[in-house]
């Protein structure tokens, strides 16, 4: 069965070509226009390095579900890259790894390496591959090696210093959206070119 979705291409302002059809999809360009000017204490995902930068943060970081602590921390690490809300790594020996059971998904990033996957597993709940790790990371992530990364909508609650964070949008990206951090945020339907 052929798609009814009509489909053509066009060249925007900056030559760049893209596909276009029935949804809004936008050039990096155009998301830019878009930007949240963000307010005090906060921070623009569009000020956010690219490649990728490491911080170690001293923030409480905690996770929760199925009514149990699965991670507690003031040691993670949180990822920064332009267009994606922190992604935040806790260090293993702060993680619950009773209820961590390895995954076969595996994924790849162009600036971390190779992830792998972990479910979520308590007495009375599961979460597939809603954790993930990097074993070997390259070089420039060595400080995250091993320590593990959750989705926020995977998880009955994930908190930055008490407040509960927003899931990124979409399947694939784990960031964590909090007060102090503005859009727009890559994931969402049309972004996948920003």
């Amino acid at each position: 069965m052929r798609s009814s979705i009509r489909r053509h291409a066009s060249e925007s302002e900056y030559g760049i070509l893209r596909t276009v059809d029935e949804r809004l999809v936008m050039t990096q360009s155009e998301s830019r226009r878009q930007r949240l000017k963000p307010g005090p204490g906060q921070e623009s995902v569009w000020d956010y390095p690219r490649p990728p930068r490491v911080e170690l943060v001293g923030r409480h970081i905690r996770v929760v579900f199925d009514g149990l602590v699965i991670a507690d921390t003031r040691h993670a690490r949180r990822v920064l890259e332009t267009s994606h809300p922190p992604v935040y790594y806790i260090p293993p020996e702060d993680v619950r790894v009773d209820c961590l059971q390895a995954s076969t998904r595996r994924s790849w990033c162009e600036w971390k390496g190779e992830a792998r996957y972990y479910t979520v597993r308590t007495p009375n709940g599961t979460a597939c591959d809603a954790a993930w790790t990097y074993l070997a990371p390259r070089p420039a992530f060595e400080s995250i090696r091993r320590h593990v990364a959750f989705y926020p909508s995977r998880m009955e609650g994930c908190y930055v210093d008490g407040e509960r964070v927003r899931s990124q949008p979409g399947d694939f990206y784990g960031g964590w959206i909090t007060s102090d951090v503005v859009g727009p945020f890559k994931g969402g339907p049309g972004t996948t070119m920003w």
